[in-house]
């Protein structure tokens, strides 16, 4: 039944990669069921047999697709299906897309659908790094025009060795998370997380992955070589050289003078005339074909642009090559925010917001990995407004939602641990001005904002980014990079490689190209610039501003206690039917979140009353020592003394005898029910009752002096029958 079955193996870092042609999917252009150990992505793509009327650009859509089934769960929605895509499938899908989409022809026009469906998932072999090989594999084998394949690895750092797709225990290990995509001589994407790693460690991390892509490449080749099809005809969409060349003629030195600004409404509007008058010169001449001018004119302002560049070392603001743009570094803008930063280099500008809460406020996370939940959360905004359109905002696309992930990942490394700063973190980055590298302006924002805000982060991070300009038809031993690329030459080049890191190594990479890849040399001059530049950034503005995280919190963030109880007391802080938690959160207006393994959460707006709760719970699940004082409240009076609850559901016996430093006649005269009063543990008798002294407490805590003849026993006849009524007390109060 399937002729055209066929299946090709290899092997990949120890684990068996194989790829399935011929039985799903044969509608498709292509498709691909790529297998990596128990893992399984069904990787398809198709194209449009026409192009797509009136756009400029090559309209390609990747999406990676988790399906719950793949790992044996019901999906978490009500509805118990799949709904939109999560983060990390968003991220898994620009992963994919950056690579293998500057490899289509520029001047196609075809709709093209890229899709990689996970449908088994083997927790030591990424579904992710199956889906980027088998899409690489299905589109070369495809009669899609395409200069792949591609392949991708991940990297990390086990042990201080760098190791090719790490299994599910090695990455609980590592110190770097690193995806590289290369064609068979270039790294084609770069996506990292690292824990300030150096970047001669990096760099060779990277050649790693690039050496064992290589290999995978060679494989894909040798089945496009049997299977491949021939590739199909297209319409090109460039536009036509006689036309190209009388309008530059035209107009090219009027851009030139547009152009030559650092300003980029000036910019705008300098050039606003220069189209009017092209569309008045040459649509008429050149009927059918106006849609093109606009192409035509953004050609001009590259090729301008790029000579400026290569040729003249010049920018179009006037700086240097490896010059930064003017920074400024705010904090304490919003007064009721718990801290804020905002970051100003040129004309991009970010305002970074930071929000404390409770740990139980961690997000919730339903996907196909181990992690369930995530206690730091980095929130990007891009409104219309930063770029001076009109656009109305729809919530967050696949830009944002990667940008946000990105200066997540950034910050990841130098955040203290929960134990250390028991509170889950939220930062929003709204972009209000964008000019170029708002991802990495997001993230100077943040570690101010972090830093005003009082959370106790292990050092300062700053991101910044590289351009490229390569020779004509991409000439890579011809190149020069620049520091600190604004739009226009983001908008223009080759490559915008994003760094972020501390003075001590580097936390994020991610690189977006416009060619088939980078050269080791490239790379490595990339990082170099980088890291002065972010360098720069930390000691001339950021530590500037502000030096050290500060050592108090907003008064309006919440105050975090935390404690560690013995899980087998979980139940008696809860209490039947949760009354005692709710009666502590009540007394103490705090929060208190308890966790199966018995880390115990308080939270409030009044550290005392945090203290207080604190305390009680401590109480509640560490039994009483003889000496310890407790502050409680008088629960009942008796003529031979006063109960006192030091905890709900603990309480002992002040004798009248040692209720006061002087003599007391009757309890009365001392304490009511309700009162709030400091004891000492005196005794435990071998039922677990306690005797309790508030004389003790006093002399011990505030240095009282008893009073001549105040200790002497003092003997009253209780109603109830002397010591014996005392016991009774006692049952009735364990009653």
């Amino acid at each position: 039944m399937f002729e055209n079955y066929k299946i090709y193996e290899t092997e990949l870092a120890g684990r068996p990669l194989k790829l399935e042609t011929g039985k799903m999917a044969q509608l498709a252009n292509a498709a691909v069921m790529a297998s990596y150990g128990d893992t399984r992505v069904l990787c398809t793509v198709t194209a449009s047999a026409k192009p797509r009327e009136g756009v400029d650009f090559f309209p390609l859509s990747v999406d990676y697709e988790e399906k719950m089934y793949s790992v044996g769960r019901f999906p978490g929605s009500f509805t118990r299906r799949e709904g939109k895509a999560t983060d990390k499938a968003i991220l898994a899908s620009r992963c994919i897309d950056r690579p293998i989409r500057p490899l289509f022809p520029k001047d196609m026009r075809n709709d093209c659908s890229v899709v990689a469906t996970v449908m088994s998932v083997d927790p030591d072999c990424d579904p992710q790094i199956a889906a980027a090989i088998g899409v690489s594999a299905a589109i070369a084998i495809s009669d899609i025009p395409w200069a792949g394949p591609i392949s991708s690895v991940n990297v990390g750092i086990v042990d201080g060795e760098i190791v090719i797709n790490p299994t599910l225990e090695q990455r609980k290990t590592t110190t770097l998370d690193l995806t590289v995509s290369s064609t068979a001589d270039l790294v084609a994407m770069i996506e990292a997380g690292a824990n300030e790693i150096p970047d001669d460690v990096m760099f060779e991390a990277i050649m790693k992955g690039h050496e064992a892509n290589v290999k995978v490449v060679e494989f894909i080749n040798g089945i496009v070589g049997e299977i491949g099809k021939e590739k199909f005809e297209f319409e090109s969409n460039d536009p036509d050289p006689a036309i190209m060349e009388e309008i530059e003629a035209f107009c090219i030195e009027d851009v030139k003078k547009a152009l030559d600004t650092d300003d980029k409404l000036v910019r705008d509007a300098a050039l606003l005339p220069i189209y009017n008058a092209v569309h008045e010169k040459f649509d008429e001449r050149f009927e059918g074909q106006e849609a093109k001018l606009d192409e035509i004119m953004y050609l001009v302002q590259k090729h301008v642009v790029r000579a400026w560049l290569k040729d003249e070392k010049k920018r179009v603001d006037g700086r240097g090559i490896d010059e930064i743009r003017p920074l400024d570094a705010q904090i304490d803008l919003l007064p009721r925010v718990h801290g804020t930063g905002m970051f100003t280099r040129g004309q991009t500008q970010v305002l970074s917001c930071a929000t404390l809460a409770s740990v139980s406020e961690a997000q919730k996370l339903d996907g196909l990995d181990e992690e369930v939940e995530k206690r730091y959360i980095h929130h990007y905004n891009f409104p219309s407004f930063s770029v001076g359109e009109t656009k109305p905002s729809r919530g967050p696309g696949r830009r944002e939602i990667g940008h946000g992930a990105l200066a997540e990942r950034s910050l990841i490394p130098v955040l203290p641990s929960v134990e250390e700063f028991p509170y889950a973190i939220r930062v929003v980055s709204e972009v209000l001005s964008s000019n170029g590298s708002t991802s990495q302006a997001s993230v100077c924002g943040s570690t101010l904002a972090l830093m005003a805000a009082g959370v106790p982060i292990k050092a300062p991070v700053a991101g910044i980014s590289c351009g490229l300009i390569t020779g004509d038809e991409g000439v890579y031993g011809d190149f020069m990079t620049m520091v600190d690329i604004q739009g226009l030459e983001d908008f223009y080049g080759d490559m915008d490689f994003k760094v972020a890191g501390t003075k001590e190594g580097i936390t994020s990479i991610q690189m977006d190209l416009k060619v088939h890849g980078l050269t080791p040399a490239i790379i490595k001059e990339a990082l170099e610039k980088t890291h002065k530049a972010r360098n720069y950034i930390l000691d001339e503005v950021i530590c500037k501003c502000i030096a050290e995280p500060r050592k108090e919190l907003s008064k309006y963030a919440p105050k975090m206690l935390s404690t560690v109880i013995d899980p087998s007391k979980i139940g008696d802080v809860i209490g039947k039917q949760g009354k005692v938690i709710q009666s502590i959160q009540e007394q103490c207006e705090v929060t208190i979140n308890i966790e199966d393994d018995g880390h115990v959460y308080i939270a409030g707006i009044d550290i005392e009353k945090c203290q207080q709760a604190l305390s009680i719970v401590e109480t509640i699940a560490n039994d009483p020592e003889i000496g310890a004082i407790y502050k409680g409240k008088v629960t009942r009076l008796m003529n031979f003394g006063a109960f006192v609850e030091i905890a709900p559901g603990k309480e002992g016996l002040v004798h009248i005898s040692k209720l006061d430093v002087k003599r007391v006649e009757n309890v009365e005269d001392v304490v009511s029910v309700g009162d709030e009063v400091i004891v000492k543990v005196t005794e435990i008798d071998d039922q677990g009752r306690l005797n309790l002294s508030r004389r003790d407490a006093l002399v011990e805590i505030e240095g009282a002096v008893v009073e001549e003849g105040a200790d002497e026993e003092q003997e009253r006849k209780p109603k109830n029958g002397g010591r014996g009524g005392q016991r009774r007390g006692f049952r009735r109060r364990n009653d």
